[in-house]
């Protein structure tokens, strides 16, 4: 067997325990199935036991993993629950966010613009994935309490892509506005041609396929992916910013054109992503964190739980100072923790930050392995705060901790 299909074979074994793990271990203490892809990938890394190292088969598959995550985010966006002055308010905190964070990246980068704006564009974003399961099991998503959850997230999935795509790169952003002008151009073309009506054929097409080894709307999804992943690499674009683009087109096509065959399709595409490209991302993450530095003391483990305390304060005071004004203090500090989950585009973040040799395989581990604890903290903190205020009715114990152990954390 070749050494990549050594590693493959290890990382879908991975892919297979990981949720076991979270079942078994989620019923006493509840861990995102995502904290364990990458801590078993870690476990079978160059620095624990050394059975796996990323090679270019791995890493092809780790980006398409990456694409589809964040294609999948785009896609799970309701963008009709995010308007008027809960719109101002989370585009505002954003925006807070993101120039406190790129002051302290570059001061924690010791004056580097480039490392800083990698650090400082991590800090901004919310693991909105994460956080929507347990506003659902809560009761609290339908309500206004998730409504402004909803809207708050999406900005802060958003708007770090976004960020991406104009401050990292490493093009004049004056350009790279303009080039992000012509996509956004390009996107609004694709969402009018989404969202006009279709011809009866489509639709029936979809149907007659869906259950047959055409899978005709499948391959039209993982089409439209592709061409807007090309459309953005051909504009010298982050590639994420197409995988989110694609997202969104994809949302409204499947709503207009097939609007009984679209929650199957996106089982079908959520099949695909899920259950295979997205663990291979999320494994081969832990395969590539730098445990040595991290365990080696010093600078690396201290900027853990600064990152982490950074994380409430750069994404979560924004939030706290801009929360609606009818929100009780309870609120406000649900809206914060919620807000400041953090995990997938940290990963995605400092990935592309090591590849660039911008940002160190040291410090990129400090940031994820605070995104990491703030997936395991910050969303039950939310939940016991607003139960005990009376914010939120409290889950059922069991509930609570297969959505947390559950969820993708996407």
């Amino acid at each position: 067997m070749s050494f990549s299909g050594k590693a493959l074979l290890l990382i879908m074994s991975i892919a297979v325990a990981a949720p076991l793990l979270a079942y078994w271990i989620g019923r006493r203490i509840p861990v995102p199935l995502v904290i364990f892809e990458i801590a078993l990938g870690v476990l079978i890394g160059p620095d624990v036991l050394g059975w796996a190292e990323a090679d270019p088969l791995i890493d092809g598959l780790s980006e398409l993993g990456l694409a589809m995550l964040i294609f999948l985010a785009g896609y799970e966006i309701e963008f009709g629950k995010v308007r008027g002055d809960t719109l101002k308010r989370s585009v505002g905190a954003w925006l807070c966010a993101l120039a406190l964070g790129l002051g302290l990246g570059v001061l924690l980068a010791d004056g580097s613009f480039d490392k800083g704006v990698f650090i400082g564009v991590a800090l901004t974003s919310t693991a909105l994935g994460t956080v929507l399961p347990v506003l659902r099991d809560a009761g609290d998503l339908q309500g206004r309490f998730g409504s402004v959850v909803m809207a708050f997230g999406a900005v802060g999935e958003f708007g770090p892509i976004i960020a991406m795509a104009l401050l990292l790169s490493g093009r004049n952003p004056a350009r790279s506005a303009v080039l992000l002008g012509i996509f956004a151009a390009l996107t609004a073309a694709a969402v009018f041609w989404a969202l006009r009506p279709r011809p009866p054929w489509f639709s029936g097409v979809i149907a007659k396929t869906l259950h047959t080894s055409g899978q005709f709307a499948v391959r039209f999804v993982f089409l439209l992916l592709a061409l807007m992943l090309a459309a953005s690499e051909t504009l010298g674009l982050d590639v994420l910013l197409g995988a989110f683009a694609a997202g969104l087109i994809t949302r409204l096509l499947l709503t207009g054109a097939a609007p009984e065959s679209g929650p199957a399709v996106l089982e079908k595409v959520e099949a695909v992503g899920f259950g295979f490209l997205v663990p291979v991302f999320f494994v081969v993450t832990g395969i590539e964190f730098d445990l040595d530095s991290l365990l080696d003391g010093g600078r690396t483990l201290l900027l853990l739980p600064l990152f982490l305390l950074l994380f409430l304060a750069v994404r979560g005071g924004p939030l706290w100072f801009l929360a609606p004004r009818d929100f009780a203090r309870a609120d406000r500090a649900g809206l914060v923790l919620y807000g400041s989950t953090a995990l997938p585009l940290v990963v995605a973040i400092t990935a592309i930050g090591v590849n660039d040799e911008a940002l160190s395989a040291a410090d990129a581990a400090a940031l994820v392995g605070a995104a990491m604890v703030s997936v395991l903290v910050f969303p039950l903190l939310a939940l016991k705060l607003r139960a005990r205020a009376g914010g939120g009715k409290a889950l059922p114990a069991d509930a609570a901790r297969d959505r947390v152990a559950g969820s993708e954390s996407w």
